[in-house]
């Protein structure tokens, strides 16, 4: 027997609105690289955490590169990352490096970076962070494992 529900139409849109945040919530997460709105690292330059900064990139100035879109400052930022990504590119996709170690896909926060053997490292608030930096080592043994079957779900 199948049971009918009438719903208001406040209660479908609230609905539909939750269902559509999950389906987008999915499909982000199935990416490799962070990148909210189709742009990587919420549009900040990767290059610039290797100067120690933070700071945003430019729509102007960008390079599409493993299906998503990353913004520089500088042309020369730009051309620095075009020559040699896997040099700047943040570990686990720019995901957060302890959701990583515990298996799963957490967004991250651009004050949370960590550069460690040249390597950028990302987490998902100040806290987490916190407690990531407590066992660095072991938690970046732990992502490193996992990364392969984390990064394509």
């Amino acid at each position: 027997m199948i049971a009918i529900i009438k719903l208001s139409n406040t209660m479908r849109v609230i609905l539909s609105a939750l269902l559509l945040l999950l389906l987008h919530q999915s499909k982000a997460q199935k990416t490799e690289i962070y990148a909210p709105k189709g742009i990587a690292l919420n549009s900040y330059d990767v290059v610039e955490f290797f100067n120690e900064k933070t700071v945003k990139g430019s729509d102007s100035i960008f390079l599409n590169w493993k299906g998503v879109k990353w913004l520089f400052s500088t042309q020369q930022n730009r051309d620095l990352f075009a020559a040699h990504p896997q040099n700047y590119e943040p570990q686990y996709g720019g995901w957060c490096a302890y959701g990583t170690s515990r298996g799963y896909k957490a967004p991250t926060q651009s004050d949370t970076w960590t550069i460690i053997n040249n390597k950028l490292y990302f987490n998902y608030n100040l806290k987490v962070k916190e407690l990531w930096d407590a066992n660095r080592a072991a938690f970046i043994d732990s992502a490193d494992a996992k990364w392969p079957t984390v990064k394509s779900n």
